[in-house]
């Protein structure tokens, strides 16, 4: 049970890092005279950094074992939340934000470990429960950031750099190693070749790109989505952050009490269309909906279509995937969704600048209904798969 808490902390931790800054980061920037596309590059730097680190700690970890590789970007997350605080230049916030991201790609060793301390049966269970610490994380990240940021901009950053610290501290005294012996990798080195061969797999490759595609609409939505309120609506941080808290919310009843009853009733193959579709409604409608009950309730299809779609394409690409490679496996597509998170935001900026608030959202909406029509032979092809394991 004290392994599984200290994922579930790290990655609700990764997430409250992650997530604070986004109802302060324009107001947060705006004081180092950040144009609004560099405040979504700040946004893209953290997500580059993944896209690089996130393989190399899944490979690491299939190698060394899960317990060090968690240790050291933990303990060395909570100094770069420290530095990024105390950034006194804009370069300093982008070197922080940056060397933040890499740390933080811990998550898929994270789910490496979920993966070691679960049956194939209650895999789908197991990554809710990841998935329920992202929404935890993303509950506590923007609101925490908006309703301290009324005393201090950089405030709630050294409160996430404190609980990093005493993340590090539960590891080290509640984390054992949860690799198998047994479960070797595969001899491969941590190289980007990796990385492709995950992509170019059969089974797991098309919910690779399906994860691309719906975590680059989102971010160009989450990118974009302060500017747009403080522009059009005149929205201030804690308005913002309880919005973003909404999601969150909803996130953890869907991903951590719903997902698990959801796929044993019906399986992820169907879960997967339905969540991106309701994604693809929420997106849309987003520009249109005026602040109040109507915004929170586009908010709430945003976050239970993320709650349906995220841990189901999980669970199929890690129960496709051999026992000895589900850090490799896992860790590449936590880096292409980084990827997805480093790009959607930098277009973000340029479609925000270029076409204005609204454009981000409707292109958004596009890739979306590709991603719905792509998700049925995706997940044909990893459900057989799977049934063929």
């Amino acid at each position: 049970m004290k392994p599984i808490l200290v994922v579930f902390l790290t990655v609700v931790l990764d997430l409250v890092g992650f997530g604070i800054v986004i109802p302060l980061l324009p107001f947060y920037a705006l004081d180092f005279s950040a144009t609004p596309l560099q405040v979504t590059l700040l946004m893209a730097c953290y997500s580059l950094a993944q896209f690089v680190a996130a393989p190399l700690w899944g490979q690491l970890s299939d190698r060394i074992g899960r317990r060090p590789v968690l240790l050291l970007s933990v303990g060395l997350t909570a100094v770069m939340l420290a530095g990024f605080a105390s950034a006194n230049s804009l370069w300093m916030l982008f070197l922080f934000r940056t060397l933040h991201g890499a740390m933080t790609a811990n998550i898929s060793t994270a789910q490496a470990c979920m993966a070691d301390l679960t049956t194939p049966e209650n895999r789908a269970k197991g990554m809710g429960l990841i998935g329920a610490a992202f929404g935890i994380g993303f509950t506590l990240g923007p609101f925490i950031g908006g309703e301290l940021a009324t005393t201090s901009l950089t405030l709630p950053l050294w409160l996430a750099a404190g609980l990093s610290a005493l993340n590090f501290v539960l590891a080290l005294a509640w984390l054992p190693e949860t690799r198998h012996a047994g479960s070797l990798p595969s001899r491969r080195s941590i190289a980007p070749a990796a990385l492709w061969s995950a992509l170019t797999a059969p089974a797991i490759g098309l919910c690779i790109a399906l994860t691309f595609v719906q975590v680059f609409s989102f971010a160009l939505m989450e990118s974009t989505f302060t500017l747009f309120a403080k522009a059009t609506h005149g929205m201030e941080p804690a308005e913002i952050g309880r919005l973003f808290g909404l999601v969150g919310i909803l996130g953890i009843v869907v991903q951590g009490g719903l997902i698990g009853r959801l796929v044993k009733r019906f399986g992820e193959r169907p879960l997967v269309p339905v969540g991106l579709g309701l994604l693809t409604l929420g997106i849309l409608a987003l520009p249109t909906a005026p602040p109040g009950y109507a915004l929170a309730g586009v908010f709430c299809l945003l976050a239970v279509g993320q709650g349906l779609a995220t841990p189901s394409l999980q669970s199929l690409i890690s129960r496709s995937a051999a026992a000895g490679d589900q850090g490799t496996v896992l860790g590449s597509a936590q880096s292409i969704s980084a990827l997805a998170r480093a790009t959607g935001p930098a277009l973000g900026g340029i479609l925000f600048t270029a076409g204005g608030p609204a454009a981000p959202f409707y292109a958004a909406g596009v890739l979306l209904i590709g991603a719905v029509a792509l998700a049925f032979p995706a997940t044909a092809r990893a459900s057989a798969s799977v049934t063929a394991r």
